[in-house]
């Protein structure tokens, strides 16, 4: 027999020492008391079974009374703190104090007759046997047993019934073990005569209390490194496992969301409509990519910042973490910073757009002057800038070379610029009535050079690369022909720059059909037999087809001017 209390007692000291190596700083200091009270409660009937004097089961049984007098006291407070049911200090220290005096009226058994008149003790079959007569203070004993158990237990019923944010599983584990303790004190012995279950019953509540601390863990959202946040009463908490079970949260995250008052601990949180629509999505997101962590709650007028972690027991994860802080102040100056800069950049755009304004302006002006001195090509640079649009326009719609906004942009804006180099040129030879001499006209292709050189330096200070290129390339090459007969370079095919290419159908085709001091204009149809005739010669065959799609608006264009219809 009494290795069934040897085992009782290893069993009770195996748990302790495991509720000492999980043991925190915020368990229930009740709960700790219960695991140094067991095992020496365990003890007792370990020596009880062992006696063999009268003196010796005496001084055994005297430690055994510590489960009525102090376990069921302890287990009460317990119970009354995790169903969060405050008792008042001084019905505390009474409790105790009236626990005290029954204990000691249990010390006296042997020396006084007022816990047992007399006590015989014999060992029957190696079991030792004690034959009582109970006194008064043994039925008070009885009495202080049965008005803790049923404190106990009406305040576990009462927090069921009343309180959805204690947990229904820890409200279950916390019933377990007293109703347990009772059936063995009181029951026990009517079962079994000769052992004492009440040693096994404890090391059941102990056993109880190790499940009920390691679930604690996921509802004390004070724990550890939120204590401060918790205090401070600036950030709201709320936990939920990876159910999406409800764990706990503090007052200032319930006053954020007052849905949180009617969930109820260990129940989904599907249940409140309010937070599935917001919660929930967040908590879906940070499941989905965790960099997606944060997120804003606006709510009266306030912003507040909701930040997601995991819900760490030691290094588990064993669930979610939500950290509300209001986040107003800081939205406020976000959107006032936001409305500056967007206000900023609008002025500056606008500053931008009128600066760029005045420098395409500035060329134009230029292009015109030049243009001026050239009393053979009047209104050339507006009608091959608009030709360039029109072939652009066509050629982008065909897919055929693949053209996109910026470069058709940057070569509508660069057309004007093609001929600057002819500032350069003697006057004599650029306004000369007739046709050129060779010599005359070998001067005359140096505008080519030369107009490269000068889009260069006008456009040294411009930081838009792709267009100083596009406007270089467009003045110096725009003579060059596919089959590589034409200047300055003589290059041919792709080594002419695209923009060149384009560039050069839209001149030559306005100097066809336009009238010129030496010819009269030409007609459409003949123009069109040239410009075709010298694809692959003298333009880009791959242009062809944009030109033919181009072509019914540059007649358009050409017919509505009057001196040119």
């Amino acid at each position: 027999m009494t290795l069934y209390y040897d085992l009782v007692l290893a069993a009770s000291i195996v748990m302790t020492l495991i509720y000492v190596f999980m043991w925190h700083k915020h368990f229930d200091a009740h709960i700790t008391m219960l695991y140094v009270l067991v095992p020496v409660i365990n003890l007792g009937y370990a020596l009880l079974a062992r006696a063999t004097t009268l003196e010796e089961a005496l001084m055994a049984n005297r430690l055994t009374y510590m489960v009525g007098c102090y376990l069921m006291l302890i287990i009460m407070f317990s119970v009354f703190s995790l169903c969060q049911i405050p008792l008042n200090r001084w019905i505390r220290v009474a409790l105790l104090f009236l626990s005290t005096v029954v204990y000691a009226s249990a010390l006296s058994v042997g020396r006084s007759p007022i816990f047992y008149k007399d006590v015989q003790f014999e060992l029957e079959n190696g079991v030792v046997v004690f034959h009582k007569q109970y006194a008064f203070m043994h039925t008070a004993f009885l009495v202080l047993i049965l008005c803790y158990f049923s404190a106990t237990l009406i305040a576990i019923v009462y927090t069921y019934l009343h309180k959805n944010q204690v947990s229904r599983k820890i409200l279950l584990l916390l019933f377990m073990p007293v109703v347990v303790a009772m059936a063995a004190f009181f029951g026990g012995r009517a079962l079994f005569p000769r052992v004492e279950l009440t040693p096994a019953a404890c090391a059941f509540a102990l056993l109880i209390y190790l499940i009920i601390v390691y679930r604690m863990t996921l509802y004390d959202i004070t724990d550890v490194a939120v204590d401060s946040l918790v205090q401070s009463g600036d950030t709201g908490l709320v936990s939920v496992d990876f159910k999406f079970n409800y764990l706990g949260s503090n007052a200032t995250a319930k006053e954020i969301f007052p849905a949180l008052n009617d969930l109820t601990v260990d129940l989904p949180i599907t249940r409140s409509a309010l937070i599935e629509q917001t919660m929930l999505q967040w908590l879906e997101a940070f499941r989905s990519d965790e960099s997606r962590d944060t997120a804003h709650y606006e709510k009266d007028d306030h912003s507040y910042l909701v930040k997601i972690t995991y819900l760490f027991d030691d290094r588990h994860k064993r669930g979610y973490q939500f950290f509300l802080t209001d986040d107003t102040e800081d939205q406020h100056y976000i959107n006032l910073l936001s409305h500056y800069n967007a206000e900023l950049e609008r002025e500056v755009a606008e500053k931008t757009a009128h600066i760029v304004e005045m420098h395409d302006q500035l060329l134009l002006g230029m292009a015109t002057m030049v243009e001026s001195r050239d009393n053979s090509t009047g209104g050339h640079i507006r009608r091959t800038s608009e030709g360039v649009r029109l072939l652009t326009e066509a050629i982008r719609a065909g897919g055929v070379p693949a053209l996109d906004d910026d470069f058709c942009r940057d070569l509508i804006k660069a057309a004007p610029m093609h001929d600057l180099g002819k500032i350069a040129v003697d006057d004599a030879i650029l306004r000369k009535p007739g046709r050129f001499t060779p010599e005359e006209f070998d001067k005359m292709k140096a505008h080519a050079a030369e107009g490269a050189r000068i889009v260069r330096e006008i456009l040294k200070g411009v930081e838009d690369d792709d267009f100083r290129r596009i406007a270089q390339n467009v003045a110096h090459y725009h003579h060059e022909r596919w089959d590589g007969s034409g200047y300055p370079e003589g290059l041919k095919a792709e080594e002419i720059p695209l923009e060149a290419r384009i560039m050069a159908i839209a001149d030559v085709y306005d100097a066809l059909v336009s009238k010129r001091v030496y010819k009269e204009r030409m007609s459409f149809e003949k123009a069109d037999a040239i410009i075709m005739e010298g694809m692959g010669r003298h333009f880009d065959p791959s242009l062809e087809a944009g030109y033919v799609a181009a072509r019914p608006a540059l007649e358009a264009y050409y017919s509505g001017l009057g001196e040119y219809a």
